[in-house]
């Protein structure tokens, strides 16, 4: 390839700069699992560099602090706890934003430009400014002149208000996501399926849900990410009522590590262990990511 003809990102100055942007994100990530497998008195007593630099590092390596985060109690339910906050709370807005995509990208009826730009401004949103309001909406209903338009369900405590809360906090980045997906499909097949007389339902399932698989399983690992990480929500409507129920992050951070900060050091072999169960979700939704599906021909719908 000639200079004139060679693209920005094959120059050798364009490959060094971003090889040592990479160096610098994985150095602490490095020393960070390097810290996992010290022991507290060395952690305590000198820096993993310097004890790279003294040739100290190889002979503190130890299992020790895994082997004490295995032993704290109920880790075993915290992961549970996890998985039955994360699941549904993934899958629930990924369905009713799959609906909702379909609708502002498809269909025409009054009021969508308007209804759209409900959703993505409802993005802006701070999700601390929601936590009061939801917790009073999740215990007492709402009731306006004495007339009760949701009932007081008592929900504080329990996975269902979980599900809730991320599903409100998830769903106008899922809809607005996938509705652009949706938006790139070729509507030249749409419009061949209508033609032919297949019904919004059937263009739905037979069609587009399936040329978005890929946008789905996008969104899906972030939706998984940040449910799975969270800290806050599944304190606030889950942790606080039932020290039993506590999610790995919170877990990690109460039971583990300590009331006091006396088992600090056991926050990186905390961490470790729990981003195990997000990076194999993460990996394992990258192939569907980036599969590409065929077109059906008209005769398929």
């Amino acid at each position: 390839m000639t200079r004139s003809t060679q693209k920005w990102y094959d120059k050798p100055m364009t490959k060094l700069i971003l090889v040592s942007i990479a160096l610098t994100w994985i150095f602490p990530i490095f020393g960070f699992l390097l810290s996992s497998f010290r022991p507290g008195e060395a952690i305590k007593r000198t820096s993993w560099w310097d004890a790279i630099y003294t040739g100290t590092i190889w002979s503190e390596l130890s299992l020790q602090n895994y082997q004490e985060v295995f032993r704290a109690e109920n880790l075993d339910r915290s992961f549970y706890n996890s998985l039955a906050v994360t699941i549904p709370s993934t899958i629930i807005p990924i369905t009713i934003a799959a609906f909702a995509a379909y609708a502002f990208a498809f269909m025409e009826f009054r009021g969508k430009n308007v209804l759209f730009l409900f959703v993505v401004g409802s993005m802006i949103i701070p999700l601390q400014m929601s936590l009061i309001p939801l917790v009073q909406l999740f215990k007492d209903g709402i009731e306006i002149a004495g007339i009760p338009i949701i009932p007081a369900l008592d929900l504080n405590g329990t996975f269902v208000a979980t599900w809730f809360a991320h599903t409100g906090f998830g769903l106008p980045l899922a809809t607005f996501l996938l509705r652009d997906f949706m938006m790139g499909l070729p509507r030249s097949v749409i419009e061949s399926a209508k033609i032919d007389g297949a019904t919004n339902f059937t263009t739905f399932f037979r069609l587009v849900l399936p040329l978005s698989v890929a946008g789905i399983a996008a969104f899906a690992t972030f939706q998984f990410l940040w449910v799975y990480n969270d800290f806050l929500v599944a304190n606030v409507f889950l942790g606080i009522y039932k020290p039993e129920n506590l999610v790995v992050t919170s877990h990690m951070s109460q039971i583990v590590v300590g009331r006091f900060g006396e088992a600090w050091h056991l926050r990186t072999s905390g961490a470790i262990i729990s981003i195990l169960v997000p990076l194999g979700v993460f990996f394992g939704l990258q192939p569907v990511s980036y599969t590409h599906l065929t077109l059906p021909t008209n005769r398929e719908v």
